[in-house]
Parts: C-alpha cells; structure tokens; sequence
C-alpha cells in the first residue's frame, strides 16, 4: 500500500495509438497534475476531472495502465478500482490515467453530486422545551463536499448557530447578513438565516402548532431521518455528532406496516409487507435508545398519522418495544383495529382517517394489558422483518453464524428463534445484499465475453445441459498459459475444492510450481457436480489451452481415480499421487494397533519413503513400517508405489512438494463462499490478479542469478562441495570421492550417480566439485525456469479484471436465440453424519478398539486391565 499522496497525471484530449511491439502509448491533448490519497472516492475523483476538462460527468471515461503492462488499458468504473489501482502503484509517486467523455460540464452534477454524497435532508426534531429544528444546506454552486449544517433555535431569532464546514465563500444565497454580524458562541459560526431556506418548515403556523404538531411525530420523525440528520437531539440526551458520508451511504434498513386490504385476524406485531427505515447499526442512536423511541411511537387517542402507512409502522415498532403481540381485525386504507391476540385482554386500538385534517387519527385505546405478557409468546416475528435485521448484522460481520445471529436477536429482542427460520432468513438477506444467486448464471455468458474480451488469447467457455442448467465454466487466462511454458516444469497438480453453496457447485483447479517453488495458477472450473465427466471435459478443456509436444506429469488425489482420463486425453502424459493428500489418506484410514514408536513414526517413515533415490531405500522405509503395523504396510501398498514412490516413477520428479497446493484457493474461496457465482468469480480473479502482481513486484528486487529457494539450495551445495576429490576419467566423466563414498559424474548427461542431479534439478555438490576443478560455471548447468530473468518472464503478462453489469442488450435480437442459463439441480452432497447414519443402517461392522498400552483389541487404556511393571 503507498502511503501519503499519489500525483495523478490526468491526460485528455488526445489519442492511444498501438506500437510495433503491441504495447500502446497516448499521444497529444494535455496534461493536469492531480492529487488522490487512500481516503479518495472515485465519484468525487470523476466529478473533479469532469469539471477540470469540461467533460460531461455521466459520460467520463477514466483508464490507466498496469505497472509493467502497456497493451491493456484498465478502466476505473468504482471505489474498488480506484483503490486497487491506488496498490498497484504503491512504490510509485506518479500515476497516468487518461481521461475521455463529451465536451461540456454540467453545474447541476455538482450540486447533484452534493446532494448524494452528503445526503442533505431537512428534518425536524424537538429540543426540551423549544421549537427546533435541524436542516443542512448546500451552497449553490459550491465545490464538492461543502456542506453548513444550520440548527434553527427559533424561528424569531435574527441568527442561528451552525457549525462550520466550509470556508467563508462556501455561503450560499440563503444566509444573510454580513461577516461581521456573524459571531463565534462554543467555537460554532454564527450567521444570519433567511426564513425561505427553511422551506421544510410551516411558517403560517402559530409556534403553538408548531409545537403539538413535533410532539406527535417526534419519535418517528427521529428514527425516520436515520442517519441523514448532520445533528440530532435525541430522548437519552445531548447532541450528536454529524453521520459520516460512508455511515449516509450504508444505511441500515427495517421494516414498516404496509398497506394490506386482507388482514384480518392476523397475528404478528410485525407485518410482512414493509417499507425501508434505518435500523440500529445504521442510526447514530443506540439500540437501547432506538427501542426507546419506538416504546413511545404510540401515544394514545388524537395522535395524529400522515397515513395509515405510517400508523402500522409506529404500531409495530411500538409492540416490538413493549414486547406483546397483537392483530388486526380491521384493516384498510381509511380504518385499522387492533387487538391483543390473548383473548379476553383489554389492549385495543382504533384508528382511521379524518378527511377534514387529512390524517389518520387514534380514536380509542386501551393501553393496559391484562394477558400478563403471554401475547409475547404467540409472536413470530415476520420474514421481512428477520430479513432485515440479518442484513444489518451481515453488513457488520458477513460471515456471522446463525447461531451467533440467533443468539443476537435472542438478546437483542427477546424473540426466540429455531436454526431453519434464521438460515432461511439468512440466505433471503444474503440475496438482497448481493445479488440473487439464480439470476447470476444468466450473467455467465456474457461474463465470459467480457473475460475474453478484457484478456485476449485466454480461454472462458460455459457447458450447459439440454434444458439450459449450468454444467461447466471453464477458465484459463493467457497469462497462466504463456507463464507455464516459460517459466515452470512439466508439473501440473488437479484438485477440487466444494464451494459449500447453495447449489452445491464444485471447484475445480489445475496448478503447477513456479521457479521458486510457489504454486502457480494455470486453470480453473466451475461444475455442477465432481464426477468423471466434468472431470474429462476440463482435461480436454485444458489440452487445448496448453497444447504442446513435451510430456506433462499430472499430480493427483489417488481416490479421485483421475488417471484414465489424463492418459485418455495427454496420451503421452504421467500421472502420479500426491504426497500431500498421501499422507493425509493414510493418517485418517490407517488404525492401530500399533508397536514400537507408533502412528508418528509411520507418517515420517511413509515421507522416507517416497523420497528416496533408490529401491532399497525404499524396501527398508517400508519394512520399518511394516514392524510397527502390519495393516499400515497392506494399505500403502495398495496404493502402487510406481505412482507415488520416487525411486520407481517414470515422470517428471514430484516428491519435492509435500503441501496441499490448492491451499490458496481453499482460503478465497472460504472469503467468498456466500456470493453469487458471478461476484465469486470476480473475486477470485482480483486475488490472482493481487497474487501476480505481488510477485512481480517482488521478483524486481532479487539480485540473484536464481530464484531465492533455489539459490540458497545451490550454495548450501556449493559450501558441501569444497571438501570433495574429483578424479578425472574422460573429458565428460569424472569421479568425485565424498567421504567412503565414490559416486560418478557425466557433465554430457547432466547426471550424477548420487541421483540427486536428476531428482532435484540443480547440480548436487559432486557435480559442483568438477565445476570447480575444471573452470566451468555453475550457473551454466541450471535449468532455465530456476533463474531470475526466466521468473519475472513468467509473470510478466498481467491478467486485467473485469466488471459488470452482464446483462445483455436483447434490443432488435430474437429472444429465442439469447442464451439463459439456469442454476444446477445438483443434490445436496452427502455429509460425514449422512455416512455414519448409512454404514449403521446397513449393517457394516465398525472397527475394533486397539488399546495403546497393551496393543490388544476390544478395549481401550482407560479400560485396560494389564498390569503394569515397574
């Protein structure tokens, strides 16, 4: 991340040509200097550079191009842009963005601007004992972000107080009076106010009227206004500060009564037909305080309602507060009558409208309960009402367990809720928050369009049934494939991973290791189920992205039975086991009893063994393990050793990587699980598109010949090798004597009958020890994809994001012949309980129990009976 300022320099008027080498520069118009921090919008940004260019604000266009990647432009569409563009350039003090649109600034955008940002509202609320009401002002024509926050202690008064926000010329036509009548009180800026600004305010109206008026509304009016209110009196006391502009935006919202010709006798303090207010999270009030209001949302006969609308809504945040239930046997747009659902209790309520005062009025109330609080029990709170009070605790917390949310509202509210209503509350929240998870697969194809339209020579191609359900997305970037061939060995690992969604997608990933031994992204996939036939396609899919001649070695889970399918489609490929999943497998099907050192000793010696260079070393790793457990010998070699053993596998030498490689993309996708599959998968990309650029960045600082992990190897080597005698036998072959040891060296093959030349790829020390005795350069016998330069070459192409909307234009097109895409039907995988409730239902013995003390069967050490010696 930079830190301080980033000079932007804002070019326009001119034109992007494309050079010889396919890389593009922008030649003519002019340039302006700009400066942007961490903290900068990209909606004040835009209205800047549209008034600096007198540009049309709705139709500006800004561009920039990645550090080391001129062939692209990127645009900036957002915030996220901004920012990520703002880290892409952290250890540069300078930025060219390039900025297009059609001539001529419209004035209205700026004060439309200011409007938004700022959320300027006028509101009313009342002050102990006065008639007050609070109001912001945006002065006409000022520059973005000025803002007067006018609080009216009286309307006789010949000034007002208002804290300053601007400088003195930010005062627009609506305040009066002269500098110098305007004073200082408690550090705020008095000025003269003309009564026409405050247009929210009745001026016909006695103070009298003014005042019986606020009181009825008071509660409301406070929790309506939200957080758009610059100041704000409420019941607990004292004045609050001004909302930020990021708590305007982020309004939390809840629900309130609408209107609902057929509801009688329906219970619930809440209803299902609501409209939007601020909740909790999103007020400057405090959940005590905001409950508090509600408690006096209803204050008995005569309280006066704009609409039946607003009455529902004061009566059920009024029921919430005071905990009782209640229904209504009336309800309509001119009346509304409710009672308490115990019956035989005297709560009742009567309203309805009055034409003369053109409001909706409490005629009768009882305010008295005689259930004892047992309504509260019959509540269930309604879905709109949930779903909007799991959105407010998502925004804060997006991956909060329902158990957690359930426990919240439990304190919150006192509403007892079951797992299923807050899952289903939680999923419906999730969908109002991002997206509906259905819709976004009909974005796909246009989404892969735009994938390869944004990188060109990059492959995204989606598979879908006969009736339209998604199947298949494939995705390989240009830049994975170009780096693969220059930089990396013919390794690629397979692995899926569960998406743990809502349709149960699958994850699919192939990946390869780069010359520092990181792992290296070449494609992924999408797929409604993990089976064999999406497993074959995203072979194929994955042939024809890296089609080439040398022979690829495929690294795989053994129980997912993949190597029919590689050698089916890379008929001159490998395929192996991995180590990492080896181990694991062995760790959770091997069981006891066992002898000697124990299950430890077994997972290292299983390691042994699949390093070692030669076949004996091999057998007597594996013979220790047979002594230790006889049953841990039978499983591993079942597991044909030729696949996963170094000494007898014929490809490309794995045993190297022992960790899970597809780590990474477990770990985003954890981040990412509750998006809908198109935001997933921009997430994702964003996360390559960090991973390759760190890199990039990184690499540009190593001084060495070869990558960091392989050069410390080399010269750990090197210092080994200083010990050593070579004798010379030919030009090419050579002996070296290490210790009792006499191993062979052949400079011609590139070989050493140590085997570690072969199995490691670097020179080992006896080959470094004839480097020395006859003047050759070590650097000379290292593989290509090892060295630095070979690196950064691999991760010198750049993979440029993209962005919605993906919804496609269907004007003048026969909508027979637009494709829709529709989400899997893929049942709910099995889980862990699933299998143990199936194994018991069909009989299936379970294991015995091995004791750790004595090693015997049918008991355990707790309940073993051996006697011990001492």
């Amino acid at each position: 991340m930079a830190k301080g300022k980033l000079i932007l320099i804002c070019q326009s008027g001119g034109q992007f040509i494309t050079n010889g080498d396919g890389s593009m520069s922008y030649t003519g118009g002019e340039a302006n200097a700009l400066e942007i921090n961490q903290e900068t919008l990209f909606d004040d940004l835009k209205l800047k550079l549209a008034e600096m260019w007198n540009l049309d604000y709705k139709s500006l266009s800004i561009k920039y191009f990645l550090p080391l990647n001129k062939r692209t432009p990127i645009n900036l569409a957002n915030d996220k842009d901004l920012k990520r563009m703002y880290d892409f350039h952290e250890a540069s003090v300078t930025a060219d963005v390039y900025v297009m649109g059609k001539e001529g600034f419209v004035p209205q955008s700026l004060r439309d601007h200011a409007n938004r940002t700022n959320g300027i509202k006028h509101a009313e609320t009342l002050a102990t004992g006065t008639a007050a009401a609070t109001t912001s002002i945006a002065a006409a024509g000022a520059p973005v972000d000025s803002l007067i926050d006018v609080a009216v202690i009286d309307q006789s008064l010949p000034a007002v107080s208002t804290q300053s926000k601007v400088t003195p010329h930010n005062a627009s036509r609506k305040i009066t009076g002269s500098p110098s009548a305007n004073s200082t009180i408690n550090g705020l800026v008095t000025v003269t106010v003309d009564s026409e600004a405050l247009s929210p305010v009745d001026m016909s109206s006695t103070p009298a009227d003014t005042v019986k008026k606020r009181r009825r509304t008071t509660a409301l009016k406070s929790i309506d206004s939200g957080s758009s209110i610059g100041s704000k009196i409420d019941e607990v006391g004292g004045t609050g500060k001004g909302t930020s502009r990021k708590k305007k935006i982020q309004k939390h919202l809840i629900p309130a009564v609408a209107v609902d010709e057929e509801q009688e006798g329906k219970v619930a303090p809440w209803s299902d037909n609501l409209v939007d207010c601020p909740v909790v999270a999103g007020s400057d009030l405090s959940l005590e305080a905001l409950v508090g209001a509600w408690r006096e949302g209803i204050t008995g006969e005569g309280q006066e309602f704009k609409s039946v609308r607003e009455f529902r809504d004061a009566l059920q945040k009024y029921a919430i507060a005071n905990r009782f239930a209640y229904k209504l046997k009336k309800n309509d747009a001119n009346r509304a009558s409710g009672i308490c659902v115990i019956e035989g209790c005297s709560w009742r309520i009567h309203a309805s409208w009055v034409p003369s005062s053109q409001s909706f009025v409490v005629k009768r109330m009882n305010k008295s309960h005689t259930c004892g609080g047992e309504s509260w029990k019959a509540a269930h709170p309604a879905k709109n009402w949930l779903v909007n009070i799991i959105k407010d605790r998502l925004r804060d917390s997006p991956h909060h367990k329902p158990k957690e949310i359930a426990q919240g509202i439990a304190r919150d509210f006192g509403i007892e809720l079951n797992y299923s209503q807050v899952w289903r509350g939680i999923e419906d929240a999730r969908e109002q928050l991002q997206g509906s998870y259905k819709d976004a697969y009909d974005q796909l194809p246009l989404f892969c369009e735009k994938v390869v339209e944004a990188n060109p020579g990059s492959l995204a191609n989606l598979f879908t049934g006969d009736d339209g359900r998604f199947q298949h997305l494939f995705v390989s970037f240009r830049a994975f494939i170009q780096g693969f061939k220059d930089g990396c060995r013919p390794l690629v690992f397979l692995d899926s991973i569960s998406f743990k969604s809502k349709y149960h997608e699958v994850f699919l990933t192939a990946s390869a290791v780069d010359g520092d031994d990181n792992p290296f992204p070449l494609a992924f996939a999408i797929v409604d189920a993990e089976d064999d036939s999406n497993w074959c396609r995203f072979l194929e899919q994955l042939r024809s992205a890296f089609s080439t001649s040398t022979p690829i070695t495929f690294i795989s889970d053994h129980e997912k039975g993949l190597e029919k399918f590689v050698h089916q489609v890379f008929e001159n490929g490998h395929h192996g086991y991995s180590i990492f999943h080896l181990v694991e497998n062995f760790k959770k099907n091997v069981k006891g009893p066992f002898t000697g050192d124990g299950k430890g000793f077994l997972v290292s010696s299983l390691l042994a063994a699949a390093r070692a260079q030669r076949l004996d070393s091999f057998t007597t790793y594996i013979e220790q393990m047979k002594k230790v457990s006889s049953k841990a010998y039978d499983w591993i070699m079942q597991i044909e050793p030729d696949k996963w053993a170094h000494a007898s596998f014929r490809g490309e030498p794995f045993h190297f990587i022992t960790e899970d490689i597809a780590e990474p993309y477990a770990e985003w996708i954890e981040e990412v699980k509750e998006l809908p599959i198109v935001q997933k998968i921009e997430a994702l990309i964003s996360k390559l598109v960090e991973l390759f650029n760190a890199r990039q960045i990184n690499s540009n600082n190593w001084v060495t010949k070869l990558t960091p992990s392989r050069e410390e190897k080399l010269q750990e080597e090197s210092r080994r090798a200083s010990s050593l005698k070579v004798l010379f036998s030919s030009d090419t072959v050579f002996e070296v004597h290490d210790n009792s040891i006499n191993v062979v060296v052949d400079l011609q093959k590139g070989f050493c009958s140590c085997l570690e030349w072969k199995s490691n790829g670097l020179p080992c020390r006896h080959a470094i020890a004839v480097f020395y005795c006859t003047g050759k350069y070590t650097y000379d016998y290292c593989p290509k994809c090892f060295t630095v330069d070979s690196y950064l070459i691999t991760y010198s192409d750049s993979i440029n994001p993209v962005r919605g909307p993906y919804e496609k234009s269907t004007e003048g097109k026969d909508p027979s012949q637009t494709m829709h895409v529709l989400p899997p039907c893929t049942p709910k995988p099995s889980t862990e309980q699933n299998k143990k409730q199936l194994t018991k239902a069909e009989g299936v013995t379970r294991r015995e129990v091995c004791c750790s003390r004595c090693g015997g069967v049918g008991h355990n050490k707790a309940t073993c009976k051996e006697t011990l010696q001492f």
